[in-house]
């Protein structure tokens, strides 16, 4: 019997992460409850997704470039929600969002160009943070976890500062204190993607001279 692609169940957990998605977009510029929930609630399926494919065998291509597209477009949607609260930005957001889809989109491309089965799969003279990055799943969690805060705590600030947190005589709302404390690893995060792009530039003009020659 020839088996469901579209129905196994990593996908399905891609399904309900669109619709939550969807769903936060709808209500992005009304309800930031909704928007927040959803969308945070989308974040969080993205780390059962990939355990899930390997645990059942069902890792397949179609599931890879789903769980691609679904994190690619839900950061750039929030991004321009963001660029709508915060027109004077508007640029910074639009140069964020053309390194996030260009560096993803070439990492994706280049390692079909070069016969590598994965993007993640790299030589041990390549830069060591990219090598870290690629290899260390608490490090990489923690990069995508807390860029993911600081546009969540930004779209949050527009809104209010949430619960007040004290310490001492001082007190700063939650969402402002998240976006303090994420702001770091955000900054590290384009850094890197950064330095992904150029990595898969260079290893792709490496194969154009080899085959020039």
């Amino acid at each position: 019997m020839t088996e469901n692609i579209f129905l196994f169940v990593p996908n399905i957990i891609g399904y309900t992460r669109i619709i939550l998605n969807l769903i936060s977009f709808w209500y992005m510029r009304t309800d930031y409850v909704t928007t927040s929930r959803c969308y945070t609630l989308s974040i969080f399926l993205d780390a059962f997704d990939g355990p899930a494919a390997r645990m059942m065998g069902q890792e397949t291509k179609f599931g890879a470039l789903l769980d691609q597209l679904i994190d690619r477009t839900s950061t750039m949607c929030l991004m321009v929600g963001l660029s709508y609260f915060y027109p004077k930005q508007m640029f910074i957001f639009q140069i964020l969002m053309t390194i996030d889809i260009v560096t993803h989109w070439i990492n994706w491309h280049s390692p079909r160009v070069r016969v590598i089965y994965s993007h993640k799969l790299l030589d041990p003279a390549s830069n060591p943070i990219l090598h870290m990055y690629f290899t260390s799943r608490p490090f990489v969690d923690c990069m995508c976890i807390g860029n993911e805060i600081f546009y969540i705590s930004l779209y949050l600030l527009y809104f209010t500062e949430g619960p007040k947190i004290r310490f001492l005589s001082y007190s700063i709302g939650l969402w402002r204190l998240c976006l303090y404390i994420s702001t770091p690893v955000a900054l590290v995060k384009t850094g890197i993607s950064v330095a992904q792009l150029l990595n898969a530039c260079q290893k792709m003009a490496t194969l154009d001279i080899a085959a020039r020659m």
